[in-house]
């Protein structure tokens, strides 16, 4: 019986959050199924929310120093949670690896480096559907390939979402994160218009350095004129919101009203008839979304993620953007990673300290069989 260590999370009734590393069972691949060796997953903010949940990071405890550590999760918070109490769960939604074993029908990829999303990657090994792996060109290494499907589909899911509501420009906060780097090269290279909100100056010069022409730090006084002269210059009307809470949802709508007003031809007391939206898709930012109601009538907020997504445009789309991700995996959809760490090193308290900041520009890279 081969046994693979697999990293799990577990919220009990009482509040006690337990992350620690079992030992699971490897099963045998069968037909249409293939057998990963995981060799590199990193730790996006989406893993978050199922990794730490509403925890409170400052109670941390170690139990057992890197197979298991305790959190207190807050009562107020719980109630978030009920549907996962008492349930010990796998986590980690992407990452990558060399397939071992193959069931009938899915022989071809043996051998093959692939990308993989489908959940339970914080683990030495994984088995699922052939379907769910990427199969990438020669010569990728599984570090690069870690990274294929959640950030490099996002950013190409906001411009097909762009099109496909009848959009002409986008706005991104957060957008000197990886996935901000890569909405800032397909933009580039397919001319769109794209204002990026940044948090601090440095960022800034860099993604100017990488091509972006319109980046506004929302920490200066001055960010709200930028953001306007930004939207007037690019005419972009939907906006994608990485924060969630706070007032800078509200501040990208009204900025937009008053670009919209800054070209129209008579005036209506009911706000500009130009239709605005913003999509939230992270919570970077926990606090309520505050709504300031001075951007008319015309406008939307919701909510957006990736897997309806991919159900809406349908399966013939989805692998033409499959194939595009692996032919620019090296160039546009590149990731970097500030920390390499293994599984047992994820769950030292210096290293998720660091990465449960979710700071802009550092990345955690986990391999598992290191």
């Amino acid at each position: 019986m081969k046994i693979s260590k697999q990293i799990k999370s577990k919220i009990s009734k009482d509040g006690k959050l337990t992350i620690s590393i079992d030992n699971v069972e490897v099963p045998e691949p069968n037909e249409g199924e293939v057998l990963l060796k995981v060799q590199a997953t990193p730790i996006n903010p989406s893993d978050l929310g199922l990794l730490v949940g509403p925890a409170d990071v400052s109670s941390l405890k170690t139990i057992e120093n890197g197979t298991k550590v305790e959190m207190k999760v807050p009562e107020a918070l719980l109630r978030s949670v009920t549907a996962r109490l008492d349930q010990n769960l796998p986590v980690g939604n992407e990452g990558s690896g060399v397939v071992e074993v193959a069931g009938k029908g899915a022989e071809h990829l043996i051998g093959k480096t692939v990308g993989v999303a489908g959940g339970a990657i914080y683990s030495e090994y994984r088995c699922l559907p052939a379907s769910s792996c990427l199969e990438m060109n020669e010569g990728t290494s599984p570090e690069q390939a870690a990274s294929c499907f959640v950030n490099p589909l996002t950013a190409l899911g906001m411009v097909e979402t762009m099109r496909n509501e009848g959009h002409t420009g986008l706005v991104h906060t957060a957008a000197a994160s990886n996935l901000g780097q890569m909405l800032i090269k397909i933009c580039s290279k397919e001319q769109i218009p794209l204002v990026n909100i940044v948090r601090k100056e440095e960022h800034v010069e860099m993604l100017k350095d990488l091509g972006a022409v319109d980046v506004c730090n929302s920490s200066l006084d001055g960010f709200m004129e930028d953001l306007v002269d930004a939207l007037v210059n690019t005419g972009a009307t939907l906006g994608f919101d990485a924060t969630g809470g706070g007032k800078l949802a509200s501040q990208i709508l009204t900025a937009m009203e008053i670009s919209a007003n800054k070209t129209a031809t008579e005036y209506s007391r009911y706000g500009s008839d130009k239709f605005k939206q913003v999509y939230i898709y992270g919570g970077l930012d926990r606090s309520p979304t505050t709504l300031t109601r001075s951007f008319g009538f015309s406008w939307g907020l919701g909510g957006w993620l990736l897997t309806p997504f991919i159900g809406k445009i349908g399966q013939e789309r989805f692998a033409q953007l499959r194939k595009r991700v692996a032919d620019e995996i090296d160039t546009t959809f590149s990731s970097n990673y500030t920390k390499m760490i293994s599984l047992e090193e994820a769950l030292f308290e210096e290293n998720i300290l660091s990465y449960t900041k979710q700071a802009t520009g550092e990345k955690f890279l986990i391999k598992p069989n290191q």
